[in-house]
């Protein structure tokens, strides 16, 4: 296998003539942040918390409004959007209810999506992260719109999510079974705590060797590294040089200590090789190739029934790996409102934002009543709600291989644009006013409250 040995750039990142993508219709950046603040009415709900809202408003008015809210702008740790991909489709729900039209194409979506990039962009902390959710089709534009607004050098991961059983295809092309994640951070220094998954005998096997002292597991790796050194770790140890072109890992003092505690494994030829023992760590690190996130496909996934709805367990990965608990989250295009509840369910503040009057009935009623087993798509579905002492906004996260766990999803804050306010309204109303079945009997969720 062949390997590269880093060496320092002809010029720096920051040297170079950035990469830009120009179309009709692109506006200067200055323009887009001084779009008009939206205005908006609070819509009353029983346990209000600011540091949780709800918008149902067309989401760039809501991102323009932040940007003057000085307890938001600058704050906001984490971005997570999965927006529209120009598929030139109208979506609606599992029971036919119409969710959203996706029909921008071209210009006009490149420059939809760079409106509100440049505004999350400028909402997220220092040390925040921005996640975008796309498909195939736009995600090589954005990642180069994403590079003018967040930096080149900022941009950490293209995650490819396989998001399908594999499809039996009749057209002449191959089966179309990932979607792609572009991970970037707005600055070198971004809140990480590393993922990782945990062992199981199939990912042990490089830790082959046994230790007969202690019996435990390890493996054995390399004691230098690619590029030379001119200090401590590229001088001789035990009268050895490091490898041409290498260096040491560790100090020459460093080593002696690895060695005297048993560390170090020699081989019949002298040459000195690092023992990595198995209960050491963790896990394995989380790669950026996921397998474990599909989208729904089978009877006993827990879904809402919104169209491209992800995988609950998705959004806890990033939410996990990119913020802490108490942090802002912040999804502007919200859809089954996934994300918030991921945020809720780990201790997470949350922002969230849609227009679609079908994405807020499916928040609201997800909220109070959590989400039902997909069960067979011709039966029927009927909602149930579980049997609790408090029936307020209880939400299962299901997981492939894990009993799912529930959070409560019921101190937020619900605001609307003028024109929306009213029929947000009533949609609280309804949703309070739904029948709880309680040991046989049928009440409403308002006259418990």
């Amino acid at each position: 296998m062949a390997t590269g040995v880093p060496r320092s750039p002809i010029r720096s990142v920051s040297d170079s003539p950035p990469i830009t993508l120009g179309y009709p219709g692109k506006k200067p950046a200055e323009e887009i942040l001084a779009t008009t603040p939206g205005i908006f009415e609070h819509v009353p709900t029983p346990n209000a918390n600011m540091r949780k809202r709800l918008y149902f408003a067309e989401n760039l008015s809501v991102l323009t409004s932040l940007a003057q809210d000085p307890g938001v702008c600058g704050k906001v740790r984490l971005v997570y959007i999965d927006p529209p991909f120009a598929t030139q489709t109208v979506f609606h729900s599992r029971k036919l209810a119409h969710a959203y039209e996706d029909v921008f194409e071209g210009a006009d979506y490149l420059e939809f999506m760079r409106e509100r990039l440049i505004l999350l962009h400028r909402l997220l902390a220092d040390d925040g992260s921005i996640y975008v959710h796309l498909d195939a089709k736009m995600v090589f534009h954005i990642k180069i719109l994403m590079d003018e607004i967040f930096g080149a050098g900022n941009f950490r991961n293209y995650i490819t999510r396989k998001k399908s059983n594999p499809k039996n295809y009749t057209r002449n092309q191959y089966g179309n079974i990932a979607d792609y994640i572009l991970f970037y951070t707005k600055s070198a220094n971004y809140v990480w705590n590393k993922q990782v998954e945990p062992w199981t005998e199939e990912r042990a096997r490089e830790y082959q060797y046994v230790d007969p002292a202690t019996g435990r597991r390890y493996m054995k790796v390399p004691v230098h590294a690619p590029g030379v050194r001119n200090g401590e770790t590229g001088k001789p140890w035990r009268g050895m040089m490091p490898p041409p072109g290498k260096h040491w890992q560790f100090p020459p003092s460093t080593l002696d200590e690895m060695d005297a505690r048993g560390e170090i494994y020699w081989s019949k030829n002298g040459n000195p090789r690092r023992k990595v023992y198995l209960d050491e760590s963790p896990g394995v690190s989380v790669q950026d190739i996921w397998l474990d996130y599909r989208d729904a496909h089978n009877q006993m996934v827990h879904i809402s029934g919104y169209p491209t709805e992800k995988n609950i367990n998705l959004l806890r990965r990033i939410v996990e790996a990119s913020s802490n608990p108490g942090d802002i989250v912040l999804d502007c295009f919200a859809g089954s409102g996934t994300t918030l509840v991921a945020a809720d369910s780990l201790g997470r503040d949350w922002i969230g934002v849609d227009n679609s009057p079908e994405a807020m009935r499916t928040m609201l009623h997800r909220f109070e009543h959590g989400t039902e087993p997909m069960g067979d798509f011709v039966g029927k579905q009927t909602p149930k709600r579980k049997a609790t002492d408090t029936p307020l906004f209880a939400e299962p996260l299901p997981a492939e291989n894990s009993k799912p766990v529930c959070c409560e999803v019921s101190d937020f804050t619900l605001f609307a644009s003028p024109d929306l306010a009213s029929a947000l309204r009533s949609m609280t109303l309804t949703h309070q006013a739904e029948p709880v079945k309680r040991d046989g009997k049928a009440r409403s969720a308002k006259a418990e409250a």
